[in-house]
Parts: structure tokens; C-alpha cells; sequence
């Protein structure tokens, strides 16, 4: 395995050049390019990530890309963009330092599918079809009696294509369908023909919505329900009779399989062999076929299920997908915890000998409109990018994708899909409530002591015969109600401790299971036992995941009380660096401060070697989440006043605690919020105690704070390289200096009728952000000019 397989930090999102001929640049900070713009450089994108890193064996396989199921402003789910993208099946040699000739001089195309030695895709500008091949790259293939039709999907098997008529990015999704053949004579020249193979007068008027083709047949998903095959190999695939809807269909050499609309799980037809054990019971959200092989993307956890003629050793299991798409022999896909590309050939354990790109890779198509039913808005700022909020060029562009359709077998739905963030499924053992018993097979409370106080009579009832004695019974009957309390009240007890004293807890044979000492500090926290946190966060599973960060990862986590926290896990490069000395005098720290702005500590737990400190948890996400990475924008009045709570936590730190403690990080992504939509400080670190060194945290502090207030007015990132220039601050200061504030104002929220508070808000960004550290206001000056504006602001 190459270095590159290794699991590493994502990189930012690079989108690629321009066309010399587009004058407009990719994201202006100014003049947002047009919607279709957008869609056709990240569509190019899309294909490129996929298509530029793939070493296909064999000269003489033909690969077939499952069609496209997701549209702008349809109801299919996003995540089959990726299964759009081919894989092509001539064995090309590719290098960062040489361009694949399948891309020389090729227009930006909206959707893919190719077969033995040669692609058709669909142009983003014109909807119509454009194929071209290796060998003669640069010669449009399609017959000239189509050439100006437009297609809105697109489907090759081994020598022929056909197509659905339509425009791609309109709603309307079907259409008929044409076919033509793709010719190569002995000097390995391409040419193409009308279809008299694959021509069927039956199905000449039919409607279609979805299309597929393998090795001398397609199949058709019917508008009104229903899938057709046609073509000389079609009638071994065995399909009659098939009246309902699929959401995905994927065709290999001699068989397909499809998506159910109703119960979403898989059924195949064609050769058993390549189609073999299709899983039972399973749902899926995402689909895609090799040669003899199919793998599809599950819908409870995102893992990957395949079958047919496969290694199943070299399928992954750790983690999940957002996107996938198959060769004959390879499949790729996109893992959702990074964005980046885990490949396998699904004949060998062997990793795949291939340069990934260095870039993240979109797993879907950017759209315009609201995402539909069973959809939700993919959040980029989960995968911790400091540069990368919105994997769309412009905040009102969406990258929608397939909720979870149910969860894994010992988990209940814990939170259902949203807008903005999938389902969340919580294991069983966290099963609180009468709405997860009957999910996880638990009997009621009142069931349960029932069943317990009946076991409890027929034992006293034993013992009281064996003895003959009614005063034993008597005692039995008196010492009951006491023994039941005694042990619902150690079954219920939270063990609330200051930080000095070891936590009482329950006998255990193995020594190292016990926490580490704490020394004292006055404030109180709770000691958690580290099985307790494991449950809660559900093993630290990537998904309950809410950020990361050069201390570790962050986990949402529900206690057994029906809390919700935030536990903050340390990586090993934290704790082999610091000493547990250093942890201790952190945790000391932590436990005192308690502020109505400062993310607050509720406890910690330091068992196994383990770090963990428990936070009250913000599910409001960041103040980057919603300036920059589509979360529901925030009005001018809800923007000044966390402005000013933020000033006020970290004034707090400033101000009231001896020694005052420096954020030194302080940054849109670092201030979160609560319940209320009030402003939390949170990852704030400890300073030395030189005098010097303190004075200069806190005036960094101020600084960042003012790069946060023009982030606040302006809506842009405080370093964007698509702007000019991309620092924010040398944007901005110049013009608040000029008297042209109002320029710098976010144009995507609508304006109040009284704009002097956030002129005022500017001058105060202005000065906290100058070169001059002595010239720059204190952190209190700061936290009661924002005060002031904030109440100037109420009468907007």
C-alpha cells in the first residue's frame, strides 16, 4: 500500500482552472456567477476527482457506470452523482505530470457514462450529448440525427448507448428514448450508427425516467411505474411483469439491480452468477455495478454492502459513504467523514495502484432549490476545513443528499433528519423513554418493576416456607420496601465531586480501570466512568462526531439521563505531550470558571489512559456555520448581540479570573450557540504566567475578535483566496477608513432601516483590528461599545 492510502486530513477543496474563454472567475466575491456556471465547473469537478485517478486493467473491458439519479430540483437522491461518473474501461496510464487524453479539449459536461474504449456525456450548457474516445479525442461520435437533441440522462454498455430526451437541469425528468452504437473498425478508429440492435417499436413511445445498459441490452425505469428491457440480450435477463418504482437503477455485463421506491431495498434480474445472495432486509440509498459485481451504500450507517463475484475481505467496514461508483473490477467511494477517496478491487485484498488526487472530491451536484423530502443539506463545515464552509461557489447553492432511512439493529432514532444534518440513531442501552421500547424490544418501567416485585414474592414466599416462621416473612415484608429503595437510589445516584477527591466507584477487578487521581480544585464536576461516555457517544463512532481540532474530536454524546453533551476526547499526540500534571492544572482552571457566555465544563473522566472533558452541549452549531457554511442565516439584530456576548465571555476571561486566561484562538468556529441563540465562547487555553507573554494574548485576542465583527458584517471568511485580496481585514479597514462601511455589508441579508449601529459596530471592528497592539481598546472597552450598539440596535 502507497502512502497516499494512508488516512490522512482532508485538504481543501480545489476547484480547477477555467476555461480561457470564461471571463468570470469562479467565486467572486462581487458578482456571483450564474447558477448553471456553478453546476458546470463543480460538475467538472466531480468527474475530474473521479475520473483523473483511475488505473483500469485490461485492454479489452468495457465498464458501465450506473445512471444518473439525482437532478437539479428532483426528488432522487443526491449522492447517485457520483454514480453518474465512468470509469473507462482501455487501460490509461495516469499521472499528475501528463493529462489523460480522454480530457483534452473536452467541453463541461453535467453527467457521464461510457463503454469499451470510448465516454458520452451530456453537455452542462446545451443538455446535448457529446462522445468521444481516446484514439480520437476531439471528434464528437454521436450520430449526426441526434446531435442537437437534448438528454437528460445517459446510460453505455459495451458498445451502444441510449438516452432519455429531456433537458438535464430541468424538473421535468423523462422522456423517450433513442440508442446508437459505437463502432470500432481493426485500426481501432471509432465511428457511430443509428441502433437497429437495440431499436424496439414497443418502446418507441414509452415514457422514461431512469435507463441503464449492459452488454447488448438496456432497461428503462417507466414514468408511470414499471421497468422495460429491450436489445438481443435482453430476454436472458428474465424481467416481466415489474410494475412498481425504483429510485436507483445499476446495470452490470448481464444483469441489473434496482432500488424499491417502497421498501428501498435491492431485487436483480439477469445472470446469477454476477448478481449472486443480493442482500435480505437491507435498505439502501445509493447503488453501483462492476463486470459481475454490485456494491451499494446502506441506508441505517452509510457502510458498504456487496455482492455477486467480489472479495469480500477487500470491501471496507470502517467507515461510511456519501458516494460510489464502479469499474468491472474497482469500485471507489467517497468517505463521508473526509471527503476523500477509498478505493478496492473487489477481486483482490490488494489496494488499487493508483495516485488519488490531492483535492476533497464533491460527493453531489450543487442546486439552487430547497431539498426535498428524505433530503438534507450537506454541512462541509463537519469536516473541520478552516477554509472550506460550503463545497457550493455561492451560500445559497445546496448540496442535498438521502437521509438515513433506518437504523442498525441495537439502535433507536434518536434525532430525525433535518434541513441541515442527517438522522441520528443513539444505541439501545440509552433508551430512555416509551418512544425507543418498542424499537429496542425493552419492556416499559411499570412492566419491569412488576416483573421484579413478582420475582421478589415467589422468593420471599420460598424462603418463608423453608423456614415455617411467620415473623421471617413479617421482617421479609417490612425490610422489602427498603432493600427496593436502597437500590434504586444506587442505581440513580449521580456522583457529583470537586475535583479533589477520587470518585466512589463500584468495585472491579482489573486495577487499570480505575481513574486517575485529581488534584483539588474548588469548583464541582462530574466524574463519568469511561464505559458510561462510550455508550453515550455510541463508541466514538465518526458519526456522533461534531468537530476536531489539534487537542482531538469532539463527540455529541446523551447520557443515561436524557442529557445532551458535548464530550471532548484528547488524540494521542495531546496526551503524550502534555503530562498529567499539565492536565490537572487545566482541569483546575476549567472547574472554576462558570460563565453565561463561556462553554461551561461539566465534568471529565480519566480512566485507561484516557482524556475526556464533558461540555454543555450548542445545537445551534458555530457562528461559522451560519455566516459560512449554510446553516439558516442570522439577522443584523441576532448578529450584534453575539457579537456582544461573545466580547462579554471573553471579557470574563480577561477580567474576572486571576490569572486572566487568553483564548488565543478566538475565530468564528470557536463561538458557539446554545439553545437560546446566545454566544458561548468555547476552546479557550491557558497562558503563562509571564506578564509579557499575558499581555499579548489578550491583545490578540482583541484583534481576532475584530476579524470576527467584519466577518459578522461583512458575511465573508476572514481568509478567502477567491477574493481580492483574500485576507479580510486588508479588504475591509480600508474601506470603514474611507467612510464606505455600508460597501462591506452583507448584501444576502436584507438591510434595517437604521444602519448606524452596525456603521458604529465597523468602527469598533476597526480599531480592534490595527497593527499597533497599543492602540487597539481593551476587551472590556470592546464588550461596552457592543453593549451600546446593541441597544442603538433594538429599534431596527
Amino acid at each position: 500500500m502507497k502512502q497516499q492510502y494512508q488516512h490522512r486530513a482532508p485538504s481543501r477543496l480545489t476547484p480547477p482552472a477555467h476555461d480561457s474563454a470564461d471571463p468570470n472567475p469562479l467565486r467572486p466575491c462581487k458578482s456571483p456567477p450564474s447558477i448553471l456556471g456553478l453546476l458546470t465547473v463543480y460538475l467538472f469537478f466531480h468527474f475530474f476527482c473521479f475520473f483523473s485517478l483511475l488505473l483500469q486493467q485490461g485492454s479489452d473491458q468495457w465498464v458501465q457506470s450506473p445512471p444518473h439519479s439525482a437532478k437539479v430540483g428532483s426528488s432522487a437522491p443526491s449522492t447517485q452523482a457520483v454514480s453518474r461518473t465512468l470509469f473507462v474501461g482501455e487501460r490509461i496510464a495516469l499521472h499528475r505530470s501528463s493529462a489523460s487524453p480522454y480530457f483534452n479539449d473536452i467541453p463541461a459536461m453535467a453527467a457521464l457514462s461510457g463503454g469499451e474504449g470510448f465516454i458520452c456525456g451530456i453537455l452542462a450548457n446545451t443538455s446535448q450529448v457529446y462522445c468521444w474516445s481516446s484514439k480520437s479525442a476531439g471528434i464528437d461520435l454521436m450520430p449526426p440525427i441526434y446531435r442537437t437533441t437534448a438528454y437528460s440522462h445517459i446510460a453505455a454498455g459495451k458498445n451502444h448507448v441510449c438516452a432519455i430526451r429531456g433537458s438535464y437541469f430541468s424538473d421535468q425528468d423523462s422522456g423517450t428514448v433513442d440508442c446508437w452504437e459505437i463502432v470500432r473498425n481493426s485500426t481501432n478508429i471509432f465511428s457511430s450508427r443509428q441502433s437497429t440492435l437495440l431499436y424496439d417499436q414497443s418502446i418507441s413511445s414509452l415514457v422514461f425516467n431512469k435507463v441503464v445498459s449492459g452488454e447488448g441490452f438496456s432497461c428503462g425505469g417507466v414514468r408511470e411505474g414499471g421497468i422495460i428491457c429491450w436489445g438481443p440480450n435482453s430476454a436472458s435477463l428474465g424481467v416481466s411483469g415489474i410494475s412498481e418504482k425504483f429510485l436507483v437503477l445499476a446495470s452490470g455485463r448481464g444483469s441489473f439491480c434496482g432500488i424499491s421506491k417502497v421498501s428501498n431495498e435491492v431485487k436483480c434480474w439477469g445472470r446469477n452468477d454476477s448478481y449472486a445472495a443480493p442482500p435480505v432486509g437491507i435498505s439502501f440509498v445509493s447503488l453501483t455495478a462492476g463486470a459481475n459485481h454490485f456494491c451499494g451504500i446502506r441506508g441505517d450507517n452509510h457502510g458498504v454492502e456487496c455482492w455477486g463475484i467480489f472479495n469480500s475481505s477487500s470491501v471496507p467496514k470502517s467507515s461510511g459513504f456519501m458516494a460510489i461508483a464502479s469499474s468491472d473490477f474497482l469500485t471507489c467511494g467517497i468517505r463521508e467523514d473526509d471527503l476523500v477517496l477509498n478505493c478496492w478491487f473487489v477481486n483482490s485484498p490488494s489496494p488499487p495502484d493508483y495516485d488519488p488526487p490531492l483535492e476533497l472530491c464533491s460527493p453531489g451536484l450543487c442546486t439552487p432549490s430547497y431539498c426535498n423530502d428524505g433530503q438534507f443539506a450537506y454541512n462541509a463545515s463537519l469536516l473541520n476545513e478552516p477554509d472550506l464552509t460550503n463545497l457550493c461557489a455561492r451560500k445559497d447553492l445546496k448540496m442535498c443528499l438521502p437521509c438515513g432511512s433506518n437504523c442498525s439493529e441495537g439502535f433507536f432514532l434518536s434525532s430525525s433528519c433535518t434541513e441541515t444534518a442527517d438522522r441520528v440513531c443513539t444505541a439501545c442501552s440509552l433508551c430512555q423513554n416509551s418512544s425507543c421500547w418498542d424499537v429496542c424490544r425493552l419492556q416499559s418501567s411499570r412492566e419491569v418493576q412488576q416483573k421484579h416485585r413478582h420475582n421478589l414474592h415467589r422468593l420471599l414466599l420460598i424462603i418463608g416456607s423453608s423456614v415455617s416462621g411467620v415473623l421471617f416473612i413479617s421482617v421479609g415484608w417490612c425490610l422489602l420496601p427498603c432493600l427496593i429503595a436502597t437500590r434504586k437510589e444506587e442505581g440513580t445516584k449521580r456522583q457529583f465531586k470537586s475535583c479533589m477527591r477520587k470518585p466512589e466507584l463500584e468495585s472491579d477487578t482489573n486495577p487499570d480501570s480505575q481513574p486517575h487521581p485529581v488534584t483539588p480544585c474548588p469548583g464541582m464536576a462530574q466524574v463519568f466512568r469511561l464505559s458510561e461516555l462510550k455508550d453515550a457517544t455510541n463508541g466514538f463512532k465518526e458519526f456522533n462526531e461534531l468537530g476536531r481540532g489539534s487537542y482531538g474530536f469532539v463527540y455529541k454524546a446523551v447520557l443515561t439521563d436524557g442529557r445532551h453533551v458535548a464530550v471532548k476526547r484528547a488524540n494521542a499526540a495531546t496526551i503524550i505531550h502534555t503530562s498529567n500534571r499539565e492536565f490537572e492544572i487545566e482541569l483546575e482552571i476549567l472547574c472554576q470558571i462558570r460563565h453565561y457566555n463561556i462553554v461551561n465544563l461539566l465534568g471529565y473522566c480519566s480512566e485507561m489512559g484516557e482524556r475526556l472533558l464533558v461540555y454543555e452541549y450548542m445545537p445551534h452549531g458555530t457562528l461559522h456555520d451560519h455566516l459560512h457554511g449554510g446553516f439558516s442565516p442570522l439577522n443584523w439584530s441576532l448578529r450584534l448581540k453575539i457579537s456582544m456576548q461573545a466580547a462579554k465571555g471573553l471579557e470574563y476571561l480577561h477580567k474576572e479570573l486571576v490569572p486572566p486566561i487568553a483564548h488565543r484562538g478566538v475565530k468564528t468556529s470557536n463561538i458557539l450557540l446554545d439553545s437560546e441563540w446566545v454566544a458561548r465562547i468555547a476552546d479557550f487555553g491557558l497562558i503563562t504566567s509571564n506578564d509579557n507573554d499575558r499581555s499579548g494574548g489578550l491583545e490578540c485576542d482583541v484583534h481576532n475578535l475584530g476579524i470576527v465583527l467584519l466577518e459578522v458584517l461583512s458575511g465573508r471568511k476572514a481568509y478567502d483566496r477567491d477574493c481580492t485580496p483574500p485576507r479580510i481585514v486588508d479588504w475591509a479597514v480600508p474601506l470603514i477608513r474611507q467612510g464606505k462601511a455600508a460597501s462591506i455589508f452583507d448584501r444576502y441579508v436584507a438591510l434595517p432601516r437604521n444602519v448606524e449601529p452596525l456603521l458604529k459596530l465597523a468602527d469598533v471592528a476597526e480599531l480592534a483590528v490595527r497593527e499597533n497592539p497599543s492602540e487597539r481598546p481593551t476587551m472590556s472597552e470592546v464588550a461596552s461599545r457592543l453593549e451600546e450598539i446593541v441597544k442603538d440596535g433594538l429599534i431596527f
